[in-house]
């Protein structure tokens, strides 16, 4: 146990953030994210969080990570598919609340990817953590950004 960390940080999810540098990336993936065979396309490190749900990995990961401020949006989502556009999504709001209680810029720190693109850039992260979120376009990708 060490003070001062979120408890929900595993020693493996602990060792990936340490061992992240300025602009690596991190993806956070809902429970339908294929994270093992993104993770194996692009060669990254895969972690498991079953029983987790992403906001409360997001909340404990920006505690102990700040996010890149030489980049104009270090938060990215998934974009809803045309099919899903009418779809209420809750879990964005709570994201903002998050990131707003961890970095200045607040909803300016997000961006989006079309859905391919999001799996294409997930594949370039440093590692992808697989979580038992259930709702739906609940995938995240952070930028790292430096401690001063």
């Amino acid at each position: 146990m060490l003070k001062g960390v979120p408890a929900i940080l595993s020693p493996e999810l602990l060792k990936v953030l340490c061992e992240m540098g300025h602009g690596d990336r991190i993806c956070i993936g809902d429970g339908n994210f294929p994270g093992r065979a993104t993770a194996q396309q692009g060669g990254c490190v895969f972690l498991r969080a079953d029983g987790h749900g992403v906001p409360e990995l997001l909340d404990a990961i920006l505690q102990v990570m700040p996010l890149d401020a030489y980049v104009e949006t270090p938060v990215m989502l998934m974009e809803r598919m045309k099919c899903d556009l009418d779809m209420e999504l809750p879990l964005w709001t709570r994201y903002e609340q998050i990131v707003v209680a961890h970095d200045e810029r607040g909803a300016q720190a997000f961006g989006a990817y079309e859905r391919f693109e999001f799996y294409r850039q997930a594949q370039r992260c440093f590692c992808i953590i697989q979580t038992s979120e259930q709702s739906q376009y609940a995938n995240i990708i952070l930028q790292k950004g430096i401690v001063k």
